[in-house]
């Protein structure tokens, strides 16, 4: 037996304090890289209005987000992303969200001044713009067009019953995403919600597009538009068949580099492509529930979620611990939708207690538990409004 120095009973005590050191090192330095955002605006000064969705324990937060959304309207029915500098324009898929949350509540008349926006600004053929002015003018900063916003319309014009009012939108945007659409079943890249150039598809367009196109399919078949309701439901069968192909079983960002199959009988699992909170529109209320999906979501919930509490938009967004509100709505939605009340509950508790001072909901929530970026921020106050609704009864299902 080896005898036991004086330097063998020091040494795994000097290993671990060498990678504790490293770790700080690394945690001082992603601090540094990444400080916490602070927060733009505590948010509108006004009194709330009644809330649509009657006696609920989240009342106070939906009669805020409705105000807030009241707030964020303008005259010509559009509704603003927030009030303030780079969010004071007009996303089609905020926009989309805020139609279909007022009309989930019975909001018609709101959603359909909203619908009419879109439809004035919508393009004559091609994509839609990433975001347009109060006025409908497109914002010349660089962004290209989004291939998204054609599924997110389309969407929020089923959802409100309002394709008979706007058909030639319906279908220029379906016969956008069909144009798009190449030999392989699945579109060029695009930028999506994270804003930014894409070299590789990403899930954040595929899932809108397959939306769409069922939700166009939809309309068609509702009005008796048939040509156009058998083009887009091939169209959606042929996206749908390739994103499992391409995406599946995990559904991440970007298709996986490589898929492991680890002993047969096993689910192969995906290398690489990192897990993103979008992949909840594969499932309710956007899409039919599969189990495959449901995993999907779960285990990627689980992947992003922070520490403080709340969701990161994806594994490969920026690792500074910050929480982003519209994803933690999304996983909160799609908890909702599912019948997983307990989550969609957790979740909606915790967007609840992180308001800023005026009730508003923000974009963000730093590693300090304070609100960061803008308040309000359109797009969560849609989520909330919609996910609260869902939990209230079964939201509509394009399929």
């Amino acid at each position: 037996m080896r005898e036991n120095r004086p330097r063998d009973r020091w040494f795994p005590y000097a290993v671990i304090a060498l990678l504790l050191a490293v770790l700080a090192g690394g945690t001082i330095s992603n601090l540094v890289r990444f400080p916490q955002p602070q927060l733009v605006s505590e948010g509108i000064p006004h009194a709330s209005v009644r809330s649509a969705l009657g006696n609920d324990p989240y009342d106070d937060m939906i009669r805020h987000a409705l105000s807030d959304l009241d707030a964020l309207t303008l005259p010509n029915g559009a509704t603003l992303a927030g009030e303030n500098g780079p969010w004071r324009y007009v996303w089609p898929r905020d926009a989309s969200f805020v139609a279909v949350a007022r009309c989930a509540i019975g909001e018609y008349d709101k959603a359909l001044a909203e619908l009419a926006f879109l439809n004035r600004v919508r393009p004559a053929k091609g994509r839609w713009e990433a975001r347009y002015t109060e006025t409908g003018a497109r914002v010349g900063d660089g962004r290209t067009p989004q291939l998204d916003g054609s599924g997110w319309v389309l969407w929020a014009t089923w959802f409100c019953r309002a394709g008979d009012k706007y058909w030639d939108m319906v279908r220029q945007s379906a016969d956008e995403i069909v144009a798009e659409l190449g030999p392989d079943g699945l579109p060029s890249p695009s930028p999506d919600y994270w804003e930014r150039p894409e070299r590789e598809l990403t899930l954040g367009t595929v899932a809108p597009l397959l939306t769409g196109l069922r939700a166009a399919a939809g309309i068609a078949t509702s009005l008796h538009h048939s040509p156009e309701a058998a083009r887009w439901w091939t169209a959606a069968e042929k996206l749908s068949a390739a994103t499992d192909r391409v995406f599946g079983p995990d559904y991440p960002r970007t298709p996986a580099q490589a898929t492991s199959f680890v002993e047969p009988g096993l689910a192969p699992v995906s290398l690489q492509g990192g897990r993103d909170a979008i992949v909840t529109v594969l499932g309710p209320p956007f899409a039919p529930a599969r189990p495959v999906v449901s995993t999907a979501i779960d285990t990627t919930y689980g992947v992003l979620t922070q520490p403080n509490g709340g969701v990161t938009p994806g594994e490969d967004w920026r690792a500074d611990g910050v929480s982003w509100t519209p994803q933690t709505a999304l996983f909160a939605l799609s908890a909702a939708a599912r019948g997983d009340q307990d989550t969609a509950n957790a979740l909606l508790t915790w967007l609840d207690h992180h308001r800023t001072r005026t009730g508003a909901l923000p974009e963000k929530v730093n590693r300090d538990l304070h609100p960061a970026g803008e308040a309000p921020l359109a797009w969560t106050a849609a989520l909330v409004v919609l996910t609260v609704a869902a939990l209230h009864g079964d939201l509509p299902i394009p399929s």
